[in-house]
């Protein structure tokens, strides 16, 4: 998804880029710097850069209508949200400068395709922790498969739903033909961050500031 500035009214473009600064101080205020060691900041540096390819590996036929894989379920899982955000953030602003992008619609394509799967990727892990058994694969079929694939689609729907409210397109292209597209790349999504995620807490469980071996390995009070 890629929102240009030219379908996007002003008041909502300002809107948009207030509140993702907002955001984005927020995240920089509240990100563990003093956590991020050598090891730790290479990965950091690396997922961020793995995932602006994905990005830049795009196809799409209509303006505002791109399709490529998310990955911001991988970085939030990674990373943890303050640092996903960051790392979003300079996705969407290399994307303008270098590949097209629209400078007007940076906060409208940072909220749609960043701070909202964030979100959602971070509610789902806090929600599973809370309420299942900390089972490693709840862990990796639950947030790293299932949630990963509904932050793409929820990503997706809310860039529909705004490009058919800005009268874009009409609904029935949106979600007759468009929708499909976006969901069979769902699965994609939650195919590659779950694989990803899956080989990364075996050989580097250190760089998944998600995963803690005390809870989904050691404790054998729960499970199924």
């Amino acid at each position: 998804m890629d929102l240009a500035a030219g379908v996007i009214p002003f008041g909502w473009a300002v809107s948009a880029n207030l509140l993702a600064l907002l955001l984005l101080v927020w995240a920089l205020l509240r990100a563990p710097w003093s956590a991020l060691d050598g090891a730790r900041c290479n990965a950091w540096m690396g997922a961020t850069l793995l995932v602006l390819l994905l990005w830049l590996t795009r196809t799409g036929f209509q303006s505002g209508l791109s399709y490529h894989l998310l990955g911001v379920a991988l970085l939030t899982l990674l990373m943890g949200p303050a640092l996903s955000l960051i790392a979003g953030g300079l996705i969407v602003l290399a994307m303008c400068l270098g590949a097209g992008g629209s400078a007007g619609a940076l906060g409208v394509n940072w909220l749609c395709c960043v701070a909202l799967p964030v979100a959602w990727t971070q509610m789902a892990l806090s929600l599973t922790q809370r309420c299942l058994p900390p089972n490693l694969f709840v862990y990796l079929f639950l947030n790293a498969f299932i949630c990963s694939g509904l932050s793409l689609a929820l990503a997706s729907l809310s860039g529909l739903l705004l490009l058919g409210w800005f009268g874009a397109y009409s609904w029935r292209l949106l979600f007759g033909d468009a929708v499909s597209y976006y969901l069979l790349l769902s699965w994609s999504e939650a195919f590659t961050t779950g694989l990803v995620l899956a080989v990364l807490v075996v050989y580097r469980p250190r760089w998944v500031s998600s995963f803690d071996d005390e809870r989904y390995l050691n404790d054998k009070s729960e499970g199924f």
